[in-house]
């Protein structure tokens, strides 16, 4: 059968869906890329917030729209937080609920009496994540958070932490090698607790994959900073672990860190940077900030301000607060006007800008390998585009014919892109 997959949400929906193509491909279907070329129709829901939810709904009948006939499956954390959501009426042949996700190829299977001939499963193939355009895999590694972080209604959608077996992770890492991929990003919706179920941790799982596998570049999903501690800083002296870290701040107002139940304060993230900085060499931080947080006052997020160019963050993902119903935030006192969160984001758009072209501007003239991962055009030329272990965004100036997809090449950062969104590039000799 011709299975087509959608998600919607964080990079842990992206590695299920990884997983998902991977397991239909074993059971002899074939992943397609035009929905309405499609006996069955996958989609990843995600449900972090009221806007995620409107999203959710919208991708699901959209993907009946566009294909009536075939059958449609629904997952994620949407179908787990309202499961009597009355699927029918968005043309729902199956709902899977987070805790049944893994399985959801067998659910599949057996409920919807999906057939293919058995041959197909052994018929060599390009991987599909090379198919869809992607040099990078995300593995997921672990699901479900032990904290309740008073805005985040994930916890609730995933469940209690469980994590996969290292040799399990090592063999998918090794597999998806062997077909091409370059990098794996690990991920998780609390990944700094991996291994609290198994007696292990991060750090011993990537020392891991660092001596059995053989992929050439390993990309760490977000972590919480509190989690960072003793050897961490040792894996980055190996330089397939790449210098790039991704620890939400979420705010930089004590106060408003305390009403959200964050477990790190203002002066400990400084401290944290200032020893990963120390420790890693060409280190990039990106983060998360809610703005409009309940109560947040122009005083709270001044001290937001602050922090984040103290800091000097490559990279801001910037969320509106908007409340979430089933999360102590959302019965909060002092909900913060709209008019104020855009005109809050606004402000931390343009420092965002302003930290981003500075840390951009600090590696020009200088040397790295670059995952080349395909062509696109911007002002009217040809581009190859990728990026750095740590995480810049690199366009080079290369023939269009050129084999370079999906290739590590090195190259001289030569000058900021007019946007000062990305460093143009220039290829080196091999």
């Amino acid at each position: 059968m011709h299975i087509h997959l959608q998600t919607l949400g964080c990079r842990l929906n992206e590695a299920e869906l990884a997983s998902w193509a991977e397991q239909f491909h074993v059971h002899g279907h074939q992943v397609v890329q035009d929905v309405k070329a499609a006996d069955l129709v996958v989609v990843n829901t995600c449900a972090v917030t009221q806007e995620a939810v409107r999203k959710s709904r919208k991708l699901i009948r959209k993907a009946h729209q566009d294909n009536p006939l075939a059958k449609l499956v629904v997952s994620g954390c949407y179908v787990s937080l309202d499961p009597k959501g009355n699927p029918e009426s968005m043309g729902v042949d199956l709902l899977i609920p987070n805790a049944d996700k893994d399985q959801l190829v067998e659910i599949a299977s057996r409920e919807l009496n999906l057939h293919a001939m058995p041959q197909a499963a052994t018929e060599p193939a390009a991987h599909h994540l090379l198919n869809r355009g992607r040099q990078r895999a995300f593995v997921k590694v672990q699901d479900g958070c032990r904290y309740r972080c008073s805005f985040c209604i994930v916890t609730l959608a995933r469940g209690e932490e469980h994590s996969r077996p290292i040799g399990e992770i090592v063999q998918e890492v090794n597999a998806l090698h062997r077909r091409g991929i370059q990098e794996v990003v690990l991920t998780g919706v609390h990944l700094g607790g991996y291994g609290s179920d198994l007696g292990c941790d991060l750090a011993a799982m990537v020392r891991r994959l660092l001596a059995q596998t053989d992929v050439p570049r390993i990309r760490l999903g977000s972590l919480e900073p509190w989690e960072l501690h003793g050897d961490f800083w040792d894996l980055f002296t190996n330089p397939r672990l790449l210098p790039h870290l991704h620890l939400p701040l979420q705010s930089g107002a004590d106060s408003v860190l305390r009403r959200m139940s964050r477990r790190c304060r203002s002066q400990d993230f400084a401290a944290l940077v200032e020893q990963a900085r120390d420790r890693v060499a060409d280190l990039n931080l990106t983060t998360d900030i809610i703005v409009g947080f309940p109560g947040e006052t122009d005083g709270e997020w001044r001290q937001t301000l602050e922090l984040v160019e103290r800091v000097g963050f490559g990279h801001l993902h910037i969320f509106a607060y908007s409340p979430r119903a089933g999360t102590k935030a959302a019965a909060l006192e002092g909900q913060v006007p709209p008019e104020v969160k855009r005109s809050r984001s606004r402000e931390l758009h343009a420092l965002g800008q302003r930290l981003k072209r500075q840390t951009l501007e600090r590696y020009l003239a200088r040397e790295f390998p670059v995952l080349i991962e395909g062509k696109r055009d911007r002002d009217g030329s040809r581009l190859w585009g990728g990026y750095t272990p740590n995480f810049l965004r690199v366009a080079i100036a290369a023939g269009p014919d050129w084999p370079l997809e999906n290739r590590i090449r090195r190259v001289r950062l030569e000058a900021l892109a007019p946007a000062g969104d990305e460093i143009l590039a220039r290829l080196l000799p091999e």
